[in-house]
């Protein structure tokens, strides 16, 4: 294994201990919390529209970061900035867990 190998498959270990276990959200609660979302994400995570990004399989982390910077108003879009703010914590875990759960497969050309 190259000194490179190790490195990355250190920081995949070492990203796996240091995940917050608070934001492990419920993925079934989350799927039934998802009437507003699918809208512009769909339910299956993969957006109709254009200017929604597909969230099927995001990275949870990620996800929560994102929902909670909205909520604040740290990051802003119109839509979401409305959407996210009367979203509890645990609304918001479980979206998120929801849609990472969702198994993407990638095809190469």
């Amino acid at each position: 294994m190259t000194s490179i190998h190790a490195l990355a498959l250190a920081g995949l270990l070492l990203g796996g201990l240091a995940a917050d276990p608070a934001l492990a959200g419920d993925a079934r609660a989350g799927r039934q919390k998802l009437t507003t979302c699918q809208g512009c994400h769909g339910l299956d995570g993969l957006s109709k529209n254009p200017e929604a990004p597909n969230l099927a399989g995001q990275v949870e982390s990620y996800l929560v970061r994102s929902l909670e910077a909205y909520r604040s108003g740290d990051r802003k879009n119109e839509s979401m900035n409305i959407v996210a703010k009367d979203l509890s914590d645990e609304d918001i875990a479980d979206v998120a867990a929801y849609y990472a759960s969702i198994q993407v497969d990638v095809l190469p050309p």
